[in-house]
């Protein structure tokens, strides 16, 4: 069945996951090697890239996830399973708290920026998940457009360790 498209197979009714096969080329021995359907089964891709330690020789990237704090709001709550890093551009007129976010994984890290709008004043208050040194939360710079940022680790569920660093430019 050499040179056949593969548009022209038939397709996959049924699987014998004992004898079913899967051809694999190993460049480096010159040579096609077999996988069982047991075996991919058996041993996920995700098993196998979540367990092994990995050097990487590029660098990782990830988007900053923009969060607008507008006028009327008094509570933000950020999702860290769509982000690791985050810009909160304030805009409340009165005090706002960012709750404890949901989906919390012990390990993460990542930056939170806190940016005021162009008249600045603007506050925020956080939940008791934040735990900042001295357990005090940080007063934010207020100036028109000022930038603060607070580095972070979550530590587990409902702990997450902040460093905070006033007044960037």
């Amino acid at each position: 069945m050499a040179n056949v498209k593969i548009t022209e197979l038939a397709a996959l009714t049924t699987t014998d996951a004992a004898t079913d096969v899967v051809a694999v080329v190993d460049v480096s021995a010159d040579a096609t090697k077999k996988i069982t359907v047991t075996n991919l089964l058996t041993t996920p891709v995700e098993t196998q890239v979540t367990t092994q330690a990995r050097t990487y020789t590029a660098a990782q990237r990830g988007t900053i996830s923009a969060i607008a704090v507008a006028a009327g709001d008094t509570t933000k709550t950020l999702d860290f399973a769509t982000a690791n890093n985050f810009q909160l551009t304030l805009a409340n007129t009165g005090s706002c708290e960012l709750a404890n976010p949901s989906n919390l994984t012990a390990g993460q890290s990542g930056s939170i920026f806190i940016v005021q709008s162009s008249a600045g004043s603007h506050l925020l208050t956080f939940g008791t998940y934040f735990d900042f040194a001295g357990g005090t939360a940080p007063t934010l710079s207020t100036a028109a457009d000022a930038v603060d940022r607070i580095d972070l680790v979550v530590r587990s569920s409902t702990s997450i360790h902040c460093v905070f660093t006033a007044n960037y430019s």
